[in-house]
This record gives C-alpha cells, sequence and structure tokens, in this order.
C-alpha cells in the first residue's frame, strides 16, 4: 500500500508536459500554466483538448430527446400512467398526489431487521419442548414461501413495472417498494439464520413443497411476460398485459397470499411465541397494506386513463384471477394446518380469506362474490383492520409510525 511519502516520490517522478505537447485554446492554456502541479496532458485520445471539443459539440436537443419526453417543460396534464412522452425525469409538479404521500409514509416507517430482539424465539425454537409440530410447520413454511415471494415482488418492479409506468411519482413510490421489499427479504434470511434452520431447505419450499410451488408458479408467468426487452406497451392488447400483471401482483400475490400467513405468525406473537419474528411480519405487513393500497390505487387510475383496457373480458379476467389467487391460499391453509392450532383451522382461515377477496374485488370496481362472508379473526383488526384499507378513490390510508416504535402492548 502506498503512503502519502511514497506518492509524493512517485509523482515527482512523472514527466512533465513540454511546451510542444500542450495545445490548447487560451483559456485552457492559463489553466495548465498555473497549475504546473497537475497530472501531465498528453495528446492522447484522453487529452484536455479532445474532452474541451467533446463537450463544445454536445448535441443538448438530442441528449432530451433520448430522456423519453420533450425539451419543454412538463404541464401537469400532460402526466399519465402509461404511454406517456413527458419527461419522466420531471418530478414536479405532481399529477398524483396520492402516490407522493405514500413515498413519504413508507419512507417515515423505515426500519431494518436487526433492531428486534430474536433472543426469545431463538430459545424457544432451541427448546425441544418449546413448540408443537403444527407450530414449527406453520414458521417454516411461511418463511420458505415468504422469501421466495418478495423477491418475486421486488423482480417485478425492477425488471418489470418501472420499465413501463410513466409517472414519475409514481416510480419514486416503485423504488421506495423495492427497497422495502429488499428488506423483507432480509428480514427473513434474519429469522432464518437466528434460529439457525437449514436455509437450503427453507429457500428451496417454492421448488418442493406442492402448496408453496402452486403459488410461485401461479405468479411467475405474470413476471416473465413482462420482463422481455422486447416488450413494450402501446397497444391494446400490450397494455393489457401491464394491467394484468399489476393485478396480478397487487390484488393476488401482495393482496391474498400473503394473509394466511401473516394471520398466522401474528397469532403466534399473541400468544408469546415467537415474538421477535411476529414483530418482524408485523413491520411486513405494515409495508405490505401499502404496497397493495398504491397498487390497487394505480390499477384504478390506469383504467380511468384508459377505459377501452377495462372490457368485459378484462374484468371476467381479473374476477378469476382473484379467484383461483383465493382457492390457492385455502390450499396452503389446509397444508400449513392440517388441525386446529392458534385458536383458527384451515375452514375459518378459508371464511378469511374469502372476506378478503371480496375486498379485492369491490377495490378494483368488480362485485363481490362471497356476499356472506365476514372477518372471523376480529383481532387482526388490532393490528391492520382491513376495513381501513381503502385506497385514494375511497379515502385516506391507514397511519404509519416510524420503525422501532411498534409494541404488542
Amino acid at each position: 500500500m502506498l503512503s502519502w511519502d511514497d506518492f509524493n516520490t512517485t509523482e515527482e517522478t512523472l514527466t512533465k508536459p513540454t511546451a510542444e505537447q500542450v495545445v490548447a485554446k487560451p483559456v485552457i492554456e492559463e489553466k495548465v500554466e498555473a497549475d504546473t502541479s497537475a497530472a501531465p496532458v498528453s495528446k492522447g485520445s484522453g487529452s484536455i483538448n479532445n474532452v474541451a471539443e467533446a463537450l463544445e459539440n454536445l448535441d443538448i436537443e438530442k441528449g432530451l430527446e433520448e430522456l423519453e419526453g420533450a425539451s419543454g417543460r412538463v404541464d401537469v396534464d400532460q402526466k399519465q400512467m402509461i404511454n406517456c412522452r413527458a419527461d419522466v425525469n420531471q418530478l414536479v409538479p405532481f399529477k398524483y398526489d396520492w402516490a407522493w404521500q405514500k413515498y413519504l409514509d413508507g419512507s417515515a416507517n423505515h426500519w431494518m431487521p436487526q433492531e428486534i430482539n430474536m433472543t426469545a424465539d431463538v430459545a424457544l425454537w432451541k427448546d425441544p419442548k418449546g413448540l408443537t409440530e403444527d407450530e414449527r410447520r406453520i414458521v417454516m413454511r411461511n418463511l420458505g414461501f415468504f422469501s421466495t415471494a418478495d423477491s418475486l415482488v421486488a423482480n417485478n418492479i425492477v425488471l418489470s413495472v418501472y420499465r413501463h409506468i410513466t409517472n414519475p411519482e409514481c416510480r419514486q413510490y416503485l423504488l421506495r417498494q423495492a427497497l422495502e421489499e429488499a428488506i423483507h427479504t432480509h428480514a427473513y434470511q434474519y429469522v432464518i439464520e437466528s434460529l439457525g434452520m437449514d436455509e437450503g431447505e427453507i429457500f428451496n419450499m417454492y421448488k418442493e413443497v406442492p402448496s408453496v410451488a402452486r403459488k410461485a408458479a401461479w405468479a411467475l408467468p405474470f413476471t416473465d411476460s413482462l420482463a422481455d426487452q422486447k416488450f413494450q406497451t402501446g397497444t391494446l392488447e400490450d397494455d393489457k398485459t401491464l394491467l394484468r400483471n399489476l393485478i396480478a401482483f397487487y390484488c393476488v400475490l401482495e393482496g391474498i397470499f400473503f394473509y394466511c400467513g401473516f394471520t398466522q405468525i401474528l397469532s403466534m406473537g399473541n400468544r408469546n411465541k415467537m415474538t421477535g419474528t411476529a414483530e418482524q411480519f408485523q413491520y411486513i405487513l405494515r409495508d405490505e397494506s401499502m404496497h397493495v393500497n398504491f397498487g390497487i390505487d394505480m390499477i384504478n387510475q390506469i383504467k380511468l386513463e384508459n377505459p377501452q383496457l377495462w372490457d368485459d373480458a378484462m374484468q371476467t379476467e381479473a374476477r378469476n384471477m382473484i379467484l383461483q389467487g383465493t382457492q390457492l391460499e385455502i390450499e396452503y391453509a389446509h397444508d400449513t394446518m392440517p388441525g386446529g392450532i392458534l385458536g383458527m383451522n384451515a375452514e375459518s382461515m378459508a371464511d378469511y380469506l374469502k372476506f378478503i377477496a371480496n375486498r379485492r374485488l369491490t377495490q378494483i370496481g368488480l362485485e363481490e362474490e362471497f356476499p356472506n362472508a365476514t372477518n372471523p379473526f376480529p383481532w387482526m383488526s388490532e393490528i391492520m383492520d382491513l376495513r381501513k384499507e381503502k385506497n385514494f378513490f375511497e379515502t385516506r390510508v391507514i397511519e404509519y409510525q416510524t420503525g422501532g416504535a411498534l409494541t404488542w402492548d
């Protein structure tokens, strides 16, 4: 490693430029002569002359055109969710204040997994009599699914959705969501590592456990269709493909697939079991609630701006997607708790999932499928009341608080 003495010695041995080597405009010559200790200037392709010439000939208009927008200032009415030619780099003026507010709310709710004490969980997990086999199955199955699911969502945002949403304030939130998905994956890994679990077993459940694999297999095609670098919106069918992707990920993957596992883990926390893991899931649930709200707002805004996309065929497809997701989550409930546990069973969980499915359907303007469905777990309302899961077109979302402030009291 070079010391400062070595650095000075080395610099002194450098060959200083000759007068013939310094050929530049007068203003450049003055700078070189005034600073004789600067690195030597050569005639090579990286010379100061060539740099100045390249910058002098910089085509500003061409650069602006390549930023996906016109060179003029953007009027707020030019902004759109998709297929917009206004400059996506000009954040203000805002057109969708709800998107910016969600970005601020998400930022205010920032947290990190290491903030949560896992000591009690480690002791309970290592105690042979600490948990029943059914309780252990629930913890392992949920870590197996969620460690993959949040990666799927993050990949979908970064590789697919972000490229095709042409509104800058919505893109700002998507960047925040991508960070939160990374934190969630970090949280699952933190729990797995803390408990000393077999990481290979947990992270491969999406391939090896049927009820987990079926949910992942259902979601993957939606990302794959948009991740193709040749895919572009702008036609009726391609715009429908994007809308279909948003419904799949926000209404089903994050809006239905997560709720059985959240309920199970939070129920353990309420019983003073695996409290550190439950607290991680509580923070994650707060984030995911915001993600669902944002996604539904985005879906509804696209529908408003592009009513031709929301035809009878698309509405039928959206309904079927939500109902398919509900059925897959009911199958997962039967797999994770074949018998009664934690004050719930597969049948009561099925009722809860039907209640959530109705919520997702009505949020995007479709009729309920299960008119008599009710919430069998009212204690969940203390953590995240589904009745408060309002999108922008109804009311404001639930309040958030900065990470580290939540308690189980």
